[in-house]
């Protein structure tokens, strides 16, 4: 049975010391990446999200996130938007659904 248990022998000299300043400083590199590569970005694009979604005003013509394409004709305080898609067809939806305001008079070319 030797040859499925390896011996065990003691060790002459110096013990094992560990180093836990190369543990510390790998955890501080890669929370640094981790804060450059994901974090920073991610709040750089809610932060320009959000002045889009405070700069909408009646008479601009946006995108949604569902494709959506009309003119804004009413803005309530609770956060909710009217959208004409054509003369007959009003859409209300939440602020947060827009992705984007397109130049004036792209309705038109569509």
């Amino acid at each position: 049975m030797d040859f499925l248990i390896s011996d065990a022998f003691a060790t002459t000299g110096v013990p094992f010391q560990r180093n836990y300043y190369s543990l510390i400083i790998m955890l501080v590199t890669f929370s640094i990446i981790v804060y450059f590569m994901i974090l920073r970005p991610q709040q750089k694009r809610i932060d320009e999200h959000k002045t889009l979604i405070d700069s909408i005003s009646r008479g601009d013509e946006v995108i949604t996130n569902g494709g959506l394409v009309g003119l804004v004709t009413k803005i309530t305080k609770l956060g909710y938007i009217t959208i004409s898609l054509n003369e007959t067809t009003e859409v209300i939806i939440k602020r947060d659904f827009i992705s984007s305001i397109l130049p004036k008079g792209t309705i038109k070319k569509l």
